[in-house]
């Protein structure tokens, strides 16, 4: 079974790739696809591996679930296609960022392709998703390669930038060596949590850039 993905990224998860859990993972999302519509597309199910090589890491922000409306999802979490209208929590996440640095935002690029390329991982659990239904691809074993994926980021790099947002991406804090990395949590950006309080003013992006900097890391230009 030959799994396409960025070669550093390959080499780091090919024994992976070769456990059972997966093999029955890939054929269970190959079946989807085949007689559902699945989001994102094939060829962006590794978007966030492919953008993001493992020696220009510096940041991993976790989601949960690609978005599963037509032509939003693109592989990264909290990311839409150009001219796609913003789901709430991308705008929550821009609101913070305006708020926190005063970058303004064209509402017609929610494409998070330019935060990658800096070396920010963007990262769902769950990899893909049938149309119309959240959760629909959740306990089928992305989970377990996901977090496989993020024991490797803590054991093989040094002060990265970890953002967990809401009680789902805290739980991953467990897989996280807090010696090496920064941690920033708070509450999710989706409206339910940021109506109560719990994201905006939060400042992670800022925060984020100040740990860099302190570790000889160039920031990240938040702006698309």
């Amino acid at each position: 079974m030959s799994i396409k993905i960025e070669d550093s990224w390959k080499e780091l998860l090919i024994s992976e790739f070769n456990k059972n859990y997966f093999k029955e993972l890939i054929s269970f999302v190959k079946n989807e696809y085949s007689i559902s519509n699945c989001y994102p597309k094939g060829s962006e199910i590794f978007s966030a591996f492919d953008k993001c090589p493992i020696n220009i890491l510096k940041v991993v922000i976790i989601g949960q679930d690609p978005y599963h409306g037509p032509n939003q999802a693109n592989g990264l979490c909290f990311s839409v296609n150009n001219g796609v209208n913003h789901p709430p929590s991308l705008i929550n996440i821009f609101k913070e960022i305006e708020s926190d640095l005063g970058i303004k935002y064209n509402d017609r690029n929610g494409d998070l392709s330019r935060w990658s390329r800096q070396g920010v991982m963007l990262l769902n659990s769950t990899l893909t998703v049938k149309q119309g239904i959240a959760g629909s691809h959740q306990n089928k074993g992305w989970e377990s390669f996901t977090d496989r994926v993020i024991e490797i980021i803590s054991k093989e790099t040094n002060n990265t930038v970890f953002l967990l947002w809401g009680s789902f991406a805290k739980q991953k804090k467990k897989l996280i060596n807090d010696k090496k990395h920064k941690i920033l949590e708070s509450g999710h950006p989706s409206p339910l949590s940021a109506n109560r309080g719990l994201w905006f003013g939060n400042k992670h992006f800022s925060l984020c850039n100040e740990h860099l900097k302190k570790n000889g890391k160039k920031e990240i230009d938040w702006s698309l």
